[in-house]
């Protein structure tokens, strides 16, 4: 079991010298990785409060990439559909570079309505958009001469240097727990993050992923992240690990205050350390 750190982005750690020192904290008592969040304009007055400070999702993976040296760097989840893939596949090539190759990048089609539509993007067809722009990424770090046509994005004569260090890129891993996203896991995902479920819902989602159809051979296993729904024990670890989980992606209950120090020094201290 892998465990991973998330939300160096929001709240107090958008401070850079508190985003600094917790980032090296926590790759000094063996976090896996640091996994950070994707929202870009969230609308006034709903549930995740827009006024907290949040560093953009690209930008926080390139800071924290210079500020570790060895722990992994995750995004869980970049909302794809809003995003212009030519220029992310760059973006994110390009952190997997100066990181070293200790990117992970986790994507979703996003359900904030105001957010899809205010970058671009609509609920309609945020799902035909994911699947678009990932088959385009595919392509510039996939492909000897990049060629793509769809029905948001086409491009042909246009070559992206360098490639990312992990070939034939980064591994995708994707988010969310509808029928279509399990679908979409097991078709072309290395990986599948759920959010704040238990050992037991997590187990009844591989399951219904492995039902979700046929998995290319090249793929391999589903590799599973999962951010627990609260604090977490060595008894909990376990109990997820039978479940069929890889990583979890632990988070305080604020991302205000210093919360997440305690987090972090207990989860390294009683947890890592023991594992």
């Amino acid at each position: 079991m892998q465990i991973a750190l998330y939300g160096l982005h929001r709240g107090s750690s958008a401070e850079p010298a508190v985003m600094a020192r917790r980032a090296r904290r926590a790759e000094e008592l063996g976090f896996e990785a640091l996994w950070v969040g994707d929202h870009i304009a969230l609308p006034a007055g709903g549930s995740d409060p827009p006024e907290q400070p949040r560093i953009e999702a690209v930008v926080a993976l390139a800071h924290l990439a210079a500020l570790t040296t060895r722990i992994g760097l995750g995004v869980g989840v970049i909302v794809l559909p809003q995003r212009q893939p030519v220029l992310l596949a760059k973006q994110l090539a390009s952190i997997d570079v100066l990181s070293g190759g200790r990117l992970t990048v986790g994507i979703g089609v996003g359900y904030v309505e105001a957010e899809l539509s205010a970058l671009g993007a609509s609920l309609a067809d945020r799902a035909a958009r994911t699947d678009e722009y990932l088959a385009a990424m595919h392509a510039l770090w996939d492909a000897p001469t990049p060629s793509f046509a769809g029905r948001f994005v086409s491009f042909d004569g246009v070559l992206q240097r360098p490639q990312p260090i992990q070939r034939p890129h980064p591994p995708i891993i994707i988010g969310g727990q509808s029928a279509a996203t399990f679908r979409r896991v097991a078709r072309s995902g290395n990986g599948w993050y759920g959010w704040e479920l238990t050992p037991e819902q997590a187990a009844e989602s591989i399951a219904a992923i492995g039902a979700a159809g046929p998995r290319p051979a090249a793929l391999g296993e589903v590799e599973v992240s999962i951010t627990p729904p609260g604090p977490i024990d060595l008894d909990q670890v376990r109990r997820y690990a039978d479940a069929g989980v890889h990583r979890l992606v632990v988070q305080p209950s604020t991302m205000d205050g210093t919360e997440i120090d305690d987090l972090i020094d207990t989860v390294g201290e009683t947890i890592i350390a023991r594992l």
